[in-house]
């Protein structure tokens, strides 16, 4: 449960505020501050990871690379397909099959960790829509191939 804080901003603060949140319908200044505090926060806890808008919603991502989630998924099928290499084995194997550098791959672990639910919905989500997309395309080539 959460409770007040009471916060002022500069002027110019509060209007890209107020400005930000006329574009976002459904947003409140309160709802997006906390939001922006919160990513800002975790900004500074994992440097390397920003966040981003797409399909899938707003999620952290490395600045110049891969959403986290990602990377993520990329180490436990390395895992999965390598259970006998170490830590910095599969490690260099996700840098090698993606070319996510390995100290970005040790920063997408280091935020899973902090953030495991986050992370892991965002991994269900993109493997569900892998297989509606695949049962789709089935259907539309049993409709189009003989």
């Amino acid at each position: 449960m959460t409770g007040p804080t009471s916060i002022r901003f500069e002027p110019a603060v509060s209007d890209r505020l107020a400005s930000y949140v006329d574009r976002h319908p459904g947003w409140t200044r309160s709802s997006t501050a906390a939001r922006l505090v919160d990513e800002g926060l975790r900004m500074e806890e994992h440097p390397g990871v920003i966040f981003r808008n797409g399909p899938a919603g707003r999620r952290a991502c490395l600045v110049g690379g891969p959403d986290v989630w990602e990377v993520i998924r990329a180490v436990k099928s390395a895992r999965a397909a390598e259970p006998e290499l170490s830590r910095s084995e599969i490690v260099q194997l996700v840098e090698d099959n993606t070319g996510v550098p390995g100290r970005l791959v040790a920063l997408s672990l280091e935020y899973w960790a902090a953030y495991p639910h986050e992370v892991e919905a965002l991994i269900t989500h993109a493997e569900q829509l892998e297989e509606e997309l695949l049962r789709a395309a089935e259907k539309t080539a049993q409709l189009l191939d003989r």
